[in-house]
């Protein structure tokens, strides 16, 4: 059993970024291709409306469309739909353009017959686009590229039929390697490739074990404590769980479903800082990250030459940690210790530790020490705002100490958190500390907006830089 080919696609962000700039590029050369079939002429020769227009009705596209889920993972569902969405969101952003028109007393100078001719030309190409897109992926897909490996956990008529259209759907992309059958349920897969885990307490370590990038679980409501137990064996699980529910089940749940291979799904382990504001956060952690290391070049020099004169060793000090999905990164700090040897066990920093030198001590005091972690912002691997990345030892003793440990992991790591602003830093010596962290980071990222990222920013800014704990 091969490991699928998952080569593609490892930057969503930036993808998503250059397929809203393809989208601008295609309705802007749709009016100019408009403009030549109408008027006979080029766009920036017609009245200055047009041009006007065009700007307007391509900003707003760039807004309005993700609104529409037009960039989200299609994989799995119903392209017409996606189609639909995209001609009625275009044809609602020419009304508003027409309206602007209006407004500014400008419609008489204004063709009609051309904006219909700019909103047909306009679908068909965007259209076009994505249909071809589609199918490109759709071959790769059946050559194993980019395929999501699948565990499905229940094996009734659910699940037999989530694996009968995942098979029958191989532009899809999901590779159905592993099934898990309740003692009721007496069907085998016809595939004899896929394997039969016997026991639930199995599937987490073969779900890491295997590359496993989704589960979904197609057990009955009645099947409730099985469902208790899944719970509570893939807490700690980093890959996207999806919940087929029966129909007696649906009016029950109050948790965000979508439609998922022809039927009713509930995403169970997804933060709401996906999507379109997640991709805004990205952007803001880049512009604000860069922002930060520009302004502060001259302290990162004077603390350089404080912490060469305080001890020899070099300016930063650098530790493994686990980022977004339990991805490993090196984080970056300012040295303020004096060279050591950890001996496989790492030690946190205590009140009057003998290891920090007496520049270090200012530097841990004031948090000055964590700014080289803007250097992490920049290159992708953390946030300005999130749960605060813990050492790897740390990560591997609470996981089995602290239920939802691991689920802190859904989000790239920050510099400061809502646990940090309600005085949850520094020596975590009693797992009752550990655990209140834990709790805060979890209710962050339930809670996420942006706007609570901004309070937890300037909350930083004026008040949570020192603190008693910071030692």
């Amino acid at each position: 059993m091969g490991i699928s080919k998952d080569i593609i696609f490892k930057r969503p962000f930036e993808l998503e970024l250059l397929r809203r700039m393809a989208d601008i590029v295609i309705l802007a050369l749709a009016a100019h291709v408009s403009s030549l079939l109408y008027f006979n002429k080029t766009l920036n020769s017609t009245a200055p409306i047009y041009t006007i227009l065009l700007y307007l009705c391509c900003a707003l596209a760039f807004f309005m469309f993700p609104h529409s889920g037009l960039y989200g993972s299609w994989r799995g569902r119903f392209m017409p739909l996606m189609l639909w969405r995209l001609s009625t969101t275009w044809g609602l952003i020419l009304l508003i353009g027409l309206a602007f028109s209006f407004a500014i007393h400008r419609v008489g100078d204004l063709s009609r017959l051309w904006l219909i001719c700019w909103y047909l030309i306009g679908t068909a190409m965007l259209g076009a686009y994505r249909i071809a897109v589609y199918f490109v992926l759709r071959y790769l897909r059946a050559q194993g590229y980019n395929n999501k490996r699948v565990v499905i956990i229940g094996y009734g008529q659910t699940g037999q039929e989530m694996h009968r259209r995942s098979q029958q759907r191989d532009g899809y992309g999901y590779e159905v390697v592993a099934i898990h059958a309740a003692p009721n349920e007496a069907a085998d897969p016809t595939d004899p490739t896929v394997v039969r885990i016997t026991k639930l307490e199995q599937i987490p370590d073969f779900v890491a074990k295997h590359n496993i990038k989704e589960v979904w679980i197609t057990l009955p409501m009645s099947a409730s404590a099985s469902l208790l137990d899944l719970q509570y064996l893939l807490r700690n699980a980093l890959v996207d769980i999806r919940w087929v529910p029966d129909t007696l089940g649906l009016q029950m749940l109050s948790n965000r479903m979508v439609d998922f291979l022809g039927l009713p799904t509930v995403d169970l382990n997804r933060p709401v800082s996906q999507g379109l504001r997640g991709a805004f956060k990205h952007f803001l952690d880049k512009i604000f990250a860069a922002a930060v290391l520009i302004m502060l070049a001259p302290l990162f020099g004077l603390v350089a030459i404080g912490i060469k004169w305080s001890s020899p060793g070099p300016v930063f000090f650098k530790q493994a940690r686990l980022g977004l999905n339990g991805k490993q990164f090196m984080v970056y700090k300012f040295r303020s210790m004096q060279l050591h040897q950890e001996h496989g066990k790492v030690a946190q920093a205590t009140q009057g530790d003998a290891r920090i030198t007496r520049f270090g001590q200012f530097l841990r005091r004031t948090s000055i020490d964590e700014l080289p972690q803007f250097i992490n912002v920049l290159l992708g691997d953390m946030s300005v705002v999130g749960p605060r990345p813990h050492a790897m030892q740390h990560n591997l003793m609470y996981e089995e100490l602290l239920d939802m440990y691991m689920a802190r992991h859904r989000v790239k790591p920050g510099i400061t958190g809502w646990a940090q602003i309600h005085g949850l830093r520094g020596e975590t010596d009693t797992l009752d500390k550990m655990k209140k962290r834990v709790q805060f980071d979890l209710h962050y990222i339930q809670n996420w907006s942006l706007l609570m990222d901004f309070r937890i920013v300037a909350w930083t800014t004026f008040n949570g830089w020192t603190g008693k704990n910071a030692y």
